[in-house]
Formats: structure tokens, C-alpha cells, sequence
């Protein structure tokens, strides 16, 4: 393709292909439209002549049962037509679902919990996406639990969330994000506490559960749980502690076998294991991709994006007035421990932080809970801010916050490992 940015080009898609196009510049913006037929994007339908913008850091697959003609503006990195998609499958995947729906609401029972698991970059986030899409489509009021603390697509990462869904996502910047159920972990991987994990995990999978009953159409609806791509070792043992506290009656594993065959072997008989292939267009991203991304995901939360930017607060708060905490104490050996107590014990243990210059940059997270003798880890999150500036002279740090000053009265704020470089300032 050439350099033009205006460069204009019609791709005619034959019924069950996809075109797929990425975007790694900087400043690309790449404009798609729908000229005739039908097409999706992630279970989402477009809408016949209307102009879908994305950026650098798109991966698109736009999919047609029927058939279409779509209009592609801008340059793209990588642009290509695909006959080879495992939409059917997933759609199939969304018929089962629907099946378990139907029953549950004749019988007035719980509707059904499914797993997607997977390694990393096999496209976990994107099945979500479609299940959930399909399942709004099909008159749906599904809740969506994302327990991958790495990348935080509801919340921020280093936590985990859950979102009722009511409608489809958008095209362009996927399911809105209001009124989500937050909790903290404060790391970007289940290593980082492995005992806080699972706690955390346990607690809103309980939260979320009940709340399925408060609402007949959202208790038929089931939930769609999305999933660390930490798979082997202690990461397996986490996806095996998700599917027993949400009660998982389907596992959808993406793209390894081996997965796969361990999970009939250790989840009970009536768990209905599937295993799914990737789609082509899945990309394994880097290391430096997915911090990148990491990063991406917090700036938005603090700026918003293009269409919908935000314009967040800075001001200053005095060490006295930091009720700063964080959970997890170093690791002692049971011999050092006080008597009855055990090792384990510690990894969910609420501790001072005592302010100093390594929390610059750090983001904390302000939880609802009122005083440590709270259950800390129980309790949900309002939101997050970010340390930009530490002044020890003057005994202060500065926050960026979505709310203006003050902070709450009480506010305790928990550490998190998670850090954001603010380049607006």
C-alpha cells in the first residue's frame, strides 16, 4: 500500500470469511465502513454506512455470515481476507449457552457460569467479547467476570472486576465500563500473592453469584469469567480454585490440548470441557506489547481516549493525612511465626506503609472499607490515583485523581505494584 493516508479500498468478503487488519503506527487512523451486506466486528454488528475509526494498537477481524462489501480508509500494517475462522465454533459455543439460559428460566434457577482459559494471546478477551455480544443479541442481561489481573480489561490492572452487560459493546471501544464491582490484588500476575488471588477470586465470585438472584432476567443470563493465560503450575491450580468458586458448568479452552486433557481429568463430571481453536488473526504480542498495553489501559482510565477524553485532578496531600496500606507482609518461616499461626497467614495481612520517595508513580487503589479492622480484602474498590510527584521536605505527595480534592474522609488507600509515568503533567 502506498504512504497516502487517504488511500481508499473496497474489500468484497465472501459468507463465514473475515477480513482481519492491524495498526502499529503511532498516528494511523484507519476508517471502516460497511457498503453492503452484513458484517461484525467481536459479535457486534456494524452498522451499514457509518464510519468506525481505530487507532494504533488495533487488531480487527471483521466477520459476515452473508457476505459484504466494506470500505477501508487509511494505512493499515497488516490487511488480509480470511476464509479459515473459528466463528462457527463459537457460535456454537453460544447455542449451548442459550440451551442452559432456556432452562434455567423455566426452572427459575441460576443460568450458566462459563470459563474461557487459555494461554497467552489465543484470544480469551475476544471469545468473551462475542459470547457476551451474542448473548445481549439473544435478549441477555449476562454479567462478565474478568479475573486477569494482568491486563484489567474492566477495571485498571493489578485488579479484578465483574460488569453487568446490557447491550452490545461498541465497536470501537468495547463494553462501557460503568458501575463495575472492583477489587484489588495489587499485582500484575496471581504470583505476585498467590494467597490474596484466590481470596480475592473466592470473594467475588460469592458477591457476584448472590447478585445473580436480584434480577430474574440476569439470573437465567449466567456469567462469562475470563481468565489469567497463566496456565501451567501454580497458574493451572488458580483456574481450578476460579472454576470451583463460580461454580462452572462450562470451560472453553482456547488452543492447547494439553490444557484441555487436564481439565477433564481434575473438574468434575458434569463441567462440560471444550476445546476451541484460536483464530488466525490472534498475534503473540512481546513483553514490552503487552506493558505497553498495560500502560494504555491506566492512562485511559485517568484521560479517556479520543472520542471520549477525561481531564483528571492533581493536588496535594500531607503524609499525616495518607492512610496508606498495603496487603501481604514478607514472608517469614513458621518457625518465626506466633503460635498458631501459619505462613499463609501473612500473604493477607494489612499493613502501614510508611510514605517515602519509592511510591512515586505508584497507583493506589481507595477502598470502601473504612478502617483496616474491615475485611480489607473483601472489600471492593471506589477507584484509583496515581503518585506523581514525593516531597519529602515538605512531607506531601501529589496525586492525579478522576475526583477533585479532598480525598474522602477515612480514605484508606491500599499499594499497588502497578505504576503509570504521567506524561500530561
Amino acid at each position: 500500500m502506498t504512504e497516502d493516508s487517504s488511500e481508499t479500498k473496497e474489500y468484497t468478503l465472501e459468507a463465514d470469511s473475515e477480513l482481519r487488519f492491524e495498526i502499529e503506527h503511532k498516528d494511523a487512523k484507519v476508517l471502516v465502513s460497511l457498503v453492503s451486506g452484513f458484517a461484525e466486528l467481536f459479535g457486534t454488528e456494524l452498522v451499514k454506512k457509518k464510519k468506525y475509526q481505530f487507532c494504533m494498537g488495533a487488531k480487527v477481524a471483521i466477520f459476515t455470515y452473508h457476505g459484504c462489501v466494506l470500505q477501508v480508509i487509511g494505512k493499515m500494517d497488516v490487511c488480509y481476507v480470511s476464509k479459515e475462522t473459528p466463528m462457527i465454533q463459537y457460535v456454537n459455543c453460544h447455542a449451548a449457552l442459550e440451551q442452559f439460559r432456556v432452562e434455567a428460566e423455566e426452572q427459575d434457577k441460576r443460568g450458566p457460569v462459563a470459563l474461557v482459559v487459555g494461554p497467552l494471546d489465543v484470544g480469551k478477551s475476544t471469545l468473551c467479547r462475542i459470547l457476551l455480544n451474542y448473548a445481549v443479541r439473544a435478549g441477555r442481561r449476562p454479567l462478565y467476570a474478568d479475573i486477569d489481573v494482568g491486563q484489567g480489561a474492566i477495571a485498571i490492572p493489578g485488579n479484578v472486576g465483574t460488569i453487568l452487560i446490557e447491550r452490545p459493546a461498541s465497536v470501537e471501544d468495547g463494553f462501557p465500563k460503568t458501575a463495575p464491582l472492583v477489587y484489588h490484588v495489587g499485582h500484575k500476575s496471581p504470583s505476585g500473592n498467590s494467597v490474596l488471588y484466590n481470596s480475592v477470586v473466592s470473594k467475588m465470585a460469592e458477591v457476584t453469584l448472590k447478585s445473580l438472584d436480584a434480577n430474574k432476567r440476569t439470573k437465567s443470563s449466567g456469567i462469562i469469567v475470563n481468565t489469567c493465560g497463566w496456565v501451567k503450575g501454580s497458574g493451572y491450580a488458580h483456574l481450578l480454585h476460579a472454576a470451583r468458586a463460580y461454580g462452572a458448568c462450562a470451560i472453553f479452552v482456547l488452543d492447547q490440548e494439553r490444557l484441555y486433557n487436564e481439565l477433564l481429568r481434575d473438574v468434575p463430571e458434569n463441567v462440560q470441557v471444550v476445546l476451541l481453536p484460536k483464530s488466525g488473526g490472534v498475534v503473540e504480542r512481546s513483553k514490552e506489547v503487552r506493558h505497553e498495553a498495560r500502560d494504555q489501559r491506566i492512562k485511559e482510565y485517568f484521560y479517556g481516549n479520543v472520542r471520549a477524553p477525561f481531564y483528571p485532578f492533581s493536588f496535594e496531600v500531607k503524609f499525616a493525612d495518607l492512610r496508606l496500606y498495603k496487603i501481604g507482609a514478607p514472608p517469614l518461616p513458621d518457625s518465626c511465626m506466633p503460635i498458631g499461626m501459619k505462613a499463609e497467614d501473612n500473604q493477607k495481612k494489612v499493613v502501614a506503609v510508611t510514605p517515602s520517595q519509592a511510591l512515586l508513580h505508584h497507583i493506589l487503589a481507595l477502598s470502601f472499607a473504612e478502617s483496616i479492622d474491615d475485611d480489607v480484602i473483601g472489600t471492593n474498590v471506589a477507584g484509583f490515583c496515581c503518585v506523581t510527584e514525593v516531597d519529602m521536605e515538605r512531607q506531601a505527595v501529589m496525586l492525579l485523581s478522576p475526583q477533585p480534592r479532598p480525598l474522602p474522609p477515612n480514605a484508606l488507600l491500599l499499594w499497588s505494584e502497578m505504576q503509570f509515568m504521567d506524561n500530561h503533567a
